[in-house]
């Protein structure tokens, strides 16, 4: 990152966002010491609400990138330029997320990430739970450590998802920084199985949310109202 990108960070971090969001939610931090201060790392956290990524580079003391979407930085207007240039300064990247052919670029950049010694921030559900439920991981955070050796840190967020029956001043964030997760077993003659590998990652991160599992994609899920009825 340059020395621009990382100045506006850390204002954001510690002046702009960071004192508001402590504010918010009263974080409760565990965990940082599995975070290492320097060198690769990808850290990968269930995602509630539009803040996790807030919390989580709150949490983590050291700049986190996030791949973000392309539509980001390609909205026209004065609002979309400062928006553009607000994910650009605090080193955001653009890439094109959706699935198929289009998740390879998203690869590339985050591998460069890590190979820069950069730390990566990823929700591997893709996008919020749109009930509260943990959702079935995709595995790029994997794939990416798997090919590169990069320690990939699972990182269980709680408190974030927006609760009207609890007035906001007694919600409190916890964000719970876990071990490295141990990907030896996921390796056999060569071949990785990242799939089941991705799987225990979430399985980690829900045992400590206390989230119920959902086995597929947040993206593909359905409202009970909306399901067709069956004979």
């Amino acid at each position: 990152m340059s020395i621009g990108s990382s100045c506006v960070y850390r204002l954001c971090r510690h002046v702009v966002i960071g004192p508001a969001l402590c504010l918010l939610g009263r974080p409760k931090i565990v965990g940082r010491r599995n975070i290492p201060r320097r060198g690769p790392v990808i850290v990968a956290a269930n995602h509630l609400a539009v803040l996790d990524s807030f919390y989580l580079t709150l949490a983590v003391k050291r700049q986190v990138i996030f791949l973000a979407k392309s539509d980001y930085f390609d909205r026209g207007g004065l609002a979309g330029r400062l928006q553009c240039w607000f994910f650009t300064a605090v080193g955001q990247i653009p890439v094109d997320r959706r699935g198929g052919s289009g998740a390879s670029p998203a690869l590339v950049a985050a591998t460069r990430i890590v190979e820069q010694g950069g730390a990566w921030g990823i929700h591997p559900e893709g996008t919020r739970s749109p009930d509260g439920r943990l959702y079935r991981g995709r595995t790029g955070a994997v794939r990416v450590a798997m090919e590169t050796g990069v320690p990939l840190v699972p990182v269980a967020i709680t408190g974030t998802k927006p609760d009207r029956g609890v007035w906001w001043w007694r919600r409190r964030v916890a964000i719970e920084i876990l071990e490295p997760l141990d990907l030896t077993p996921f390796r056999s003659a060569g071949v990785d199985d990242v799939r089941a590998a991705t799987d225990a990652l979430m399985a980690v991160i829900g045992s400590r949310t206390g989230q119920e599992y959902v086995d597929t994609y947040a993206k593909t899920w359905v409202p009970p109202s909306a399901r067709p009825e069956t004979a």
